[in-house]
C-alpha cells in the first residue's frame, strides 16, 4: 500500500511554466496587457456563475487567473487534474475557454446521486464476507456518513493504513473521535451547491442528514454480523462486502428545502475526487450520476485512475441509452433485481396463501379481524380500512392480526398503526394490481398480491371469528435480470456498464429511527462493488488487475444483451481467481482520451462502423504456466478467435484477434470470447457488435 501511494503522489502534481509559455499566456486573446486580480470569491459579481476550468497539465494556475484577471477561484485541483472552480460571466468564461492551455472550460451543474427509493424492495440482506479488504482504504463521494452505528465501529485497535494522508475535519456535530481507525478521514464540499440552496436540517460537516452516504457506506465495508432488529425482534445479520476495509467518507451530495433539488455540484464533486486521489485512497465509489460525456469529472477520474485508484461509479437510473460515466478508466456499475423474502398467511380449511414477509417470528395462531371493522371512535371506516395513523381501536385490535387495504399511506405507516394500537401482526392487501413488498414494519407483516387478497377475504367472510397463522417461507431466488431503470449504452464505443450487481431491496443502515432501510439504485450496486475491488485490492490484486478481475469473472445475465448487462453480474469469489488479465497501463487512458481509440486493451469490445477484426493481449495472473483455450459463444454472426489455444508461464502475455465474418441479422449482435484455463479458471470478454 505505502509504495502505490507514494508514487501516485510522486508523479501525479502539475509543473512549473516554463518561460516562454509564460509570456504568450500572459497576453489576452484580444491583444491586451493582463491585469492582476485580487477579487475574492465572496465578492463575485451579480450575473456570474461558478465554472470548472480544466488546464494542460504543466500549466501554472496563477499564470492564467493573472492574465485575465480573474477572481481568486473557489476551487483549486492539484492532484487528479490541474485546474480550478471559478465564478465568471460568460463573455469572460469565453475568454478563458480561448487560451490554447486550457482543456476545457464548463458551467457547474448539479447532479442527482443514482438512487431509486420510490421502486418497491425486495428483501436482499447485506451477503458480505467476514472478512476481507485490510489495509484499503475505500473514498466514498457521497452525502457524508452517520458514524454511530455499530457497522463504522473500529473493531481493532485504531490505526492509519500505511501511507495513507487524509484528515478528519471537525464541526459542531462531527468531533476529531468520529475518525476512528475504522474512518480514517472526512471532509465536505459545498460552496458549488451553496449554502443558501440547503435543507434546513443540512449540517455543514461530514455527518449525514440524507441517509445515501451512510446506505452506501454500510454496503461497501460495514462491520460484519451486525444485528438487525426491528420492532424488537432479530431479522438477522448484515455486513458490507469488505468489512475490514476504512473509510473515507468525502460529502460532496447535498438536500435542498424541495427534494427535486437535491444533489451534487460538478465543482464540489471534482473537489472530492481531486483530495481523494492526494489523500490516497485505494478504491473510489461514485454514487453520482450524469451524461454520457467527457466532462471535467470524467477526467478528474482519469487523474485518479492513473494514480492507482479503482474507481467506481454508478450507471445511473436512467434506463437504456443514458450511461453515465462511459469512459473506460471507471468501472461503471448497473443494477438487478434479485431475491425475495416471502411468508405465507395459513388459513384453516383452505390452505396457505403467499406473499411478501421480512419478518421471521410466526404469529398465531390468533384472531384476524379487517381493520375497517375495528375503527377507533371518531375514525372513519374508509380510514380504519387503510390502517392510517390513529384510526384503530386498542380495544379490539390488542394481540390479533388486522387486515389492512393498501393506499392512501406509506406501507410501513399501516404497520406503526397497528403496533401502536397493540395489534400482533398485520396482512397487507393489494386490492388492485401492484407490487408485492417485504418492508421494514413493526409488526410481523405478510403483504399479499390481489389473488391471495381476494381468497383472504372470501374465507374472513365465512369465518367472522377465524384464526390466521403469519408465517416466513424464507427467501426466493429469483431470475436475475437487469432492472429497467438501470442505465446502459455504448455512447463512446465502449461497452457500458462494465459490470451490473444486486440493486433493488438491498437492506442499508440509515441514520436514527430503526437504523434499517431498503434501497434501490445503481448506486447501491456501485457500493457492492466497491466493496468487492477492496477485497481484491486486500488480497493483494494490482489495480490494473482488479479492473479486468471485476468484468472478466462475472456472470452473463441470461437472455440480456451485453450492451444491457456489460459482462454480467459481479461474481465476488470468482473475481479473485481470474485465470488471465487484460491489463491497461494508466498512460493508455490517456491516449484513448486524446483520440488513439484503436489500442485501448479493455476488457471489454466493441465493434461499430464496420470494424470486422480487433485485438486483445491476456496476461497469465494465475502464478503457473498454465494452457488456455478460446471459443465464442452467443453470436449469430461467425466469430473465430486467433490463435485458438495458447501457453502462458507466470506473467506471460499474448495478443489474439477477434474476427468477425458473414452477414448479420439485424443492427445488433453480441455474446462473449471466452478462455478456459487448465486450473478451471474462466475468462470472458463481453463483446458488442453495433454495426
Amino acid at each position: 500500500m505505502t509504495e502505490r501511494r507514494r508514487r501516485r503522489r510522486s508523479t501525479v502534481r502539475a509543473t512549473a511554466l516554463c518561460g516562454a509559455l509564460l509570456a504568450t499566456l500572459l497576453v489576452r486573446p484580444d491583444g491586451g496587457a493582463a491585469a492582476a486580480s485580487s477579487q475574492s470569491p465572496a465578492e463575485a459579481a451579480p450575473g456570474t456563475a461558478l465554472y470548472l476550468v480544466t488546464l494542460q497539465p504543466d500549466v501554472d494556475q496563477d499564470d492564467v487567473l493573472d492574465a485575465l484577471a480573474l477572481p481568486d477561484p473557489v476551487y483549486r485541483w492539484h492532484t487528479a487534474l490541474n485546474g480550478f472552480a471559478v465564478r465568471l460571466d460568460a463573455e469572460r468564461a469565453a475568454d478563458v475557454d480561448a487560451l490554447t492551455e486550457v482543456v476545457s472550460v464548463e458551467a457547474d451543474e448539479v447532479r442527482a446521486m443514482a438512487s431509486a427509493p420510490a421502486l418497491p424492495p425486495s428483501g436482499r440482506f447485506g451477503d458480505g464476507p467476514t472478512t476481507g479488504g485490510s489495509g484499503v482504504v475505500i473514498g466514498l463521494v457521497d452525502s457524508g456518513l452517520a458514524p454511530d452505528s455499530p457497522l463504522f465501529a473500529q473493531r481493532t485497535a485504531a490505526r492509519r493504513p500505511a501511507g495513507f494522508d487524509g484528515d478528519c475535519a471537525v464541526a459542531g456535530d462531527w468531533v476529531a473521535a468520529e475518525c476512528n481507525g475504522k474512518v480514517v478521514a472526512a471532509r465536505w464540499y459545498v460552496d458549488g451547491f451553496g449554502t443558501d440552496r440547503l435543507r434546513a436540517a443540512s449540517t455543514l460537516s461530514p455527518r449525514d442528514s440524507d441517509g445515501h452516504g451512510t446506505q452506501m457506506a454500510s454496503v461497501a465495508a460495514g462491520n460484519p454480523g451486525v444485528p438487525v432488529e426491528v420492532g424488537g425482534e432479530r431479522l438477522g445479520d448484515f455486513g458490507g462486502m469488505a468489512p475490514d476495509a476504512s473509510l473515507a467518507v468525502y460529502k460532496a451530495c447535498w438536500s435542498a428545502p424541495d427534494p427535486a433539488d437535491d444533489g451534487c455540484s460538478t465543482a464540489d464533486v471534482v473537489t472530492a475526487v481531486d483530495d481523494a486521489t492526494r489523500d490516497g485512497v485505494d478504491v473510489l465509489s461514485l454514487a453520482v450520476g450524469g451524461p454520457g460525456v467527457l466532462d471535467t469529472v470524467e477526467r478528474a477520474l482519469l487523474g485518479a485512475t492513473e494514480a492507482g485508484v479503482v474507481v467506481v461509479a454508478a450507471a445511473g437510473n436512467d434506463g437504456a441509452g443514458a450511461t453515465a460515466h462511459s469512459s473506460p478508466w471507471v468501472t461503471t456499475v448497473g443494477a438487478t433485481t434479485g431475491e425475495a423474502r416471502r411468508g405465507r398467511v395459513l388459513l384453516p380449511g383452505v390452505g396457505a396463501v403467499g406473499g411478501a414477509m421480512l419478518a421471521r417470528t410466526t404469529v398465531g395462531p390468533a384472531r384476524v379481524v379487517r381493520a375497517v371493522d375495528v375503527a377507533a371512535a371518531g375514525a372513519r371506516r374508509a380510514e380504519a380500512r387503510y390502517c392510517t395513523p390513529g384510526s384503530l381501536d386498542a380495544a379490539r385490535v390488542g394481540g390479533v392480526v388486522v387486515v389492512c387495504d393498501r393506499g392512501r399511506v406509506g406501507r410501513v405507516d399501516k404497520s406503526r398503526a397497528v403496533a401502536l394500537a397493540d395489534g400482533a401482526g398485520m396482512v397487507l392487501l393489494n386490492r388492485s394490481a401492484g407490487s408485492v413488498d417485504a418492508d421494514v414494519h413493526s409488526v410481523p407483516t405478510v403483504h399479499l398480491p390481489v389473488r391471495h387478497a381476494r381468497t383472504l377475504l372470501r374465507w374472513l367472510r365465512s369465518h367472522p371469528t377465524g384464526r390466521v397463522t403469519l408465517t416466513s417461507s424464507g427467501v426466493a431466488e429469483r431470475r436475475v435480470r437487469v432492472a429497467d431503470f438501470s442505465a446502459s449504452g455504448a455512447g463512446s464505443g465502449v461497452l457500458k456498464p462494465d459490470v451490473v450487481a444486486p440493486g433493488t431491496g438491498v437492506l442499508t443502515a440509515v441514520p436514527g429511527g430503526e437504523g434499517w432501510t431498503f434501497t434501490t439504485g445503481t448506486s447501491v450496486a456501485t457500493a457492492h462493488t466497491a466493496g468487492v475491488a477492496a477485497v481484491l485490492l486486500g488480497d493483494g490484486m494490482r489495480p490494473a488487475e482488479v479492473r479486468s478481475a471485476l468484468v472478466t469473472s462475472a456472470r452473463p445475465v441470461s437472455r440480456t444483451s451485453v450492451l444491457r448487462s456489460g459482462a454480467g453480474l459481479v461474481q465476488p469469489d470468482r473475481a479473485g481467481r481470474p485465470g488471465l488479465a487484460y491489463l491497461v497501463p494508466p498512460r493508455a487512458y490517456r491516449s484513448w482520451l486524446d483520440g488513439r481509440r484503436t489500442d485501448l486493451n479493455a476488457p471489454t469490445l466493441v465493434l461499430a462502423d464496420g470494424d470486422r477484426v480487433a485485438r486483445r493481449t491476456i496476461t497469465n495472473v494465475t502464478g503457473r504456466r498454465l494452457y488456455f483455450s478460446s471459443s465464442a459463444r452467443g453470436f449469430r454472426r461467425d466469430v473465430s478467435v486467433r490463435p485458438a489455444a495458447v501457453r502462458l508461464g507466470r506473467g506471460e502475455s499474448v495478443t489474439f484477434t477477434v474476427r468477425v465474418s458473414g452477414p448479420g441479422r439485424g443492427r445488433l449482435d453480441d455474446g462473449f470470447v471466452v478462455w478456459r484455463g487448465a486450473s478451471g479458471t474462466v475468462t470472458r470478454l463481453p463483446v458488442g457488435i453495433t454495426r
